[in-house]
């Protein structure tokens, strides 16, 4: 019997898919589940009359995979990982390929990457993005780790993934360890910005401007012919106008409190580590701990008082405001995500494409866009580019939207309607194109507190003052963090 051309194991929503997305672009796939019945209710239904091999001994599974074998982890992240590469390793052989396609955590994969290479095998760490419909039609695939098994898993994984328009896989190597997993993690760190800043401008329209959810409903869906089409507004679209079967509107039947699953948090926590200003996307997590405090929120809004204002203004007009502050708050978003990729870059050691990471987002992950290709094409024109906002594309499409953007953020300040995502994201453009901030109040501050030292505007970057504010205080100076 022919061997297959790889394993995969952990038979959950997102493992079933990719074995059958595998199988029907001409793959043989060798499965295995720690949960024997698992196994064998797939191969008796979905895998049934398919080029895939149920195993039920993990010798088995490994030995029914062609040489140099891969293997594919579709398990929950952390300790279960570790475990399967546990029972696995011994019946492998160098030059084998572990893939982790998993949620990890990316220091788990940095560290994992280095253990197996240690024992003569290869490891990759791959973020796989596009949910359960992804996974069986075409999923965005971000592989990182040991460069070497690139060209093995690469005939698999791109013929896997979603194509874009002019058929490019939406899948390329990103980077060495834990590469691929952090450039997933920012992923979802945007993913999470992205939803939160279209729940803002659902408020505003629900409870600033009294619109109903099929008013709604066509908003999104004029908003996704244009600049904004993606992934996102286009589900959003469709939950606005779903309605279960006694007709009542479902979304208005969910109870407000958000779950997360803690890749946005990783996020937020890698720019805290690398000092980049995530700002947006820290917003996002934040809103969503918020949410989670309903008994205290309904508590709240008995005793504690905001404006009483009603929009009395233009409707039509504020709804294309709102339109131009999501876009210029996306650009914002992504811009922060992208720095805190190229820091993290530079960090770990990683030469990452970063043309090539919006090329993968094109299509098959949460959130692909229109918007993705004008990354592609600022990277693709300068490399070396600092930031988005500093892209003619974008620049001009910030100079455009400004003054709408700010009209809403007022507006919902008068309003007193939350909108965390939309106004630090605002207020971190306000602040980057801004010569001269008041952080030298705040070394002054710091200084005199703590003689922590400063630098001045009349000498060179890296020479140090402390200056003896009351007169009372010695010449030693204490050490400072730069972040």
């Amino acid at each position: 019997m022919a061997k297959a051309d790889i394993g995969l194991w952990g038979l959950a929503v997102m493992g079933e898919n990719l074995v059958l997305n595998m199988e029907s672009k001409g793959f043989t796939v060798a499965v295995f589940n720690r949960t024997v019945e698992k196994t064998r209710n797939f191969a008796q239904g979905r895998a049934k009359g398919k080029k895939i091999v149920p195993t039920y001994e993990v010798k088995d599974f490994i030995e029914a995979i062609e040489r140099p074998r891969k293997v594919m982890i579709m398990v929950k992240a952390g300790k279960p990982v570790d475990l399967v590469i546990g029972q696995i390793l011994p019946f492998m052989e160098k030059g084998d390929i572990i893939i982790d396609g998993g949620n990890s955590h990316f220091p788990d994969t940095i560290r994992r990457t280095k253990e197996v290479e240690e024992k003569g095998l290869l490891y990759i760490g791959t973020g796989v993005s596009g949910g359960e419909e992804g996974a069986l039609l075409g999923p965005s695939i971000m592989p990182g780790g040991s460069p070497a098994a690139w060209e093995s898993v690469k005939p698999i994984f791109q013929k896997i993934a979603a194509q874009t328009d002019d058929g490019e896989p939406c899948c390329d190597w990103v980077g060495e360890n834990g590469a691929g997993h952090f450039v997933k993690m920012v992923h979802n760190g945007i993913e999470y910005g992205d939803m939160q800043m279209i729940c803002e401008v659902y408020q505003m329209m629900r409870d600033g401007l009294g619109m109903t959810n099929q008013e709604m409903h066509e908003v999104f869906a004029e908003w996704n012919k244009g600049e904004l089409d993606s992934y996102l507004i286009e589900i959003t679209r469709d939950i606005l106008a779903y309605e279960d079967e006694d007709g009542k509107e479902v979304v208005d039947l969910i109870l407000d409190t958000a779950g997360q699953k803690g890749t946005g948090k990783w996020t937020a926590i890698a720019a805290l580590d690398v000092g980049q200003p995530l700002t947006l996307i820290g917003e996002a997590v934040f809103a969503r701990c918020l949410s989670a405090l309903k008994e205290e929120r309904v508590h709240a809004a008995k005793v504690l008082v905001g404006p009483r204002a009603e929009f009395t203004g233009d409707k039509q007009q504020m709804v294309k405001d709102l339109q131009q502050a999501l876009y210029a708050a996306k650009i914002v978003s992504y811009a922060q995500g992208y720095q805190l990729m190229r820091a993290a870059a530079a960090e770990y050691g990683w030469n990452l494409n970063y043309g090539g990471i919006a090329l993968m987002w094109r299509g098959g992950c949460i959130i692909r866009s229109v918007f993705l290709g004008k990354i592609k094409a600022a990277f693709e024109t300068n490399p070396g580019l600092e930031n988005l906002l500093l892209d003619p594309f974008f620049k001009d499409a910030l100079e455009t939207a400004q003054s709408c953007w700010r009209r809403v953020v007022m507006q919902a300040v008068e309003l007193g309607i939350a909108m965390p995502a939309i106004s630090s994201a605002l207020a971190y453009y306000d602040g980057y194109r801004c010569e001269r901030l008041p952080a030298n109040l705040l070394q002054a501050q710091r200084d005199y507190f703590g003689a922590h030292t400063y630098e001045r505007v009349d000498k060179a970057r890296g020479e140090f003052f402390h200056t003896n504010w009351t007169g009372r205080g010695g010449s030693t100076s204490a050490s400072t963090y730069t972040a």
